[in-house]
């Protein structure tokens, strides 16, 4: 079995033995490395940046691993990447200490790196396209305290506790319900990696330890798919479930009652901002170190709002 070191250096000789996808000096090439790609999020953020790249007339690529508790394999894609002497980086870190040696060998050749939906523990990225997830968490917490009488358990099924989104999420929800709401008791907080079927049985686990719980916020898009099918499957349909992101499931849940709102993104223009903000870095352009892409609620009252059907995606 290849250590990780192996790993991380049989990806970089990989790419290097690829010449002809190694950039020119007059091309302007961007990687993106994502968190995954298995979700919608993923596929609306990749639309964006394909939208940029054509607007700006730059060539890019996406890409992540299967899951997002591929650590090791994001690494992999970083190397790849770095090898192939890009223009700039896009990168949203799983774990966001693991990549740093990579940023820094990527900062030392002069190549700039730019932070998207997850930002990085450091201060090599020159900038960092993303939602406020502290305050949309926030929104997510006073909308579930409204919403059961600001009394209760509550619980968080989250993806991780290694990436930024994971700790601002979970970290803008506790928090404000701490602050805010003194009535309400977050019992627990679960990581299921961001995978459904793990966080639908977290979810069952949780409403099987606490049959007095009064609602669930699922932190990114398969936490609350996987929250959904526990709270479907356990019959407790009086439990309040707020979720985040998009996607056909979240909006059909929304749609039908068992899903009471969600926080959406705008990936899209995650994915843009990230590719305009790595060609303008580039060019040595000043760049905004943090580019606030924007959020919103939506529920059943304003889910075919024009504003906000322009930031959901299937």
């Amino acid at each position: 079995m290849l250590t990780r070191r192996g790993l991380i250096g049989a990806a970089s000789a990989m790419a290097l033995m690829l010449s002809g996808n190694i950039a020119s000096a007059d091309e302007v090439y961007i990687p993106l490395i994502s968190k995954g790609f298995q979700h919608q999020f993923w596929q609306a953020v990749k639309a964006g940046a394909d939208q940029a790249a054509a607007e700006l007339g730059v060539t890019i690529t996406f890409e992540g691993p299967d899951n997002e508790t591929m650590v090791d394999r994001q690494i992999d894609m970083l190397a790849a990447a770095l090898a192939k002497n890009p223009t700039a980086i896009g990168f949203a870190a799983l774990d966001s200490q693991a990549a740093i040696p990579l940023l820094r060998e990527a900062n030392d050749k002069g190549i700039p790196i730019i932070a998207f939906d997850s930002g990085v523990d450091s201060e090599i990225p020159v900038a960092t396209a993303s939602t406020d997830n502290l305050a949309a968490a926030a929104l997510a917490a006073d909308k579930m305290a409204e919403l059961i009488g600001g009394s209760g358990k509550v619980a968080v099924v989250a993806h991780d506790q290694t990436s930024r989104t994971g700790i601002d999420r979970v970290d803008g929800f506790v928090n404000q319900i701490k602050a805010n709401h003194s009535g309400i008791e977050v019992v627990t907080v679960q990581y299921g990696g961001g995978d459904h079927l793990k966080s639908t049985e977290l979810t069952k686990a949780i409403l099987t330890a606490n049959p007095d719980l009064k609602g669930i916020f699922g932190a990114n898009e398969g936490s609350a798919l996987g929250v959904v099918n526990g709270v479907t499957e356990m019959g407790r349909g009086e439990v309040v479930v707020i979720g985040y992101d998009s996607g056909k499931a979240q909006k059909d849940a929304i749609r039908s009652g068992v899903m009471a709102g969600a926080i959406t993104q705008n990936p899209v223009g995650i994915g843009y901002e990230t590719v305009k903000a790595a060609l303008a870095a580039s060019k040595g352009e000043k760049v905004e170190s943090h580019i606030d892409t924007g959020f919103y609620y939506y529920d059943k009252s304003n889910i075919d709002d024009p504003k906000i059907t322009a930031v959901l995606y299937d």
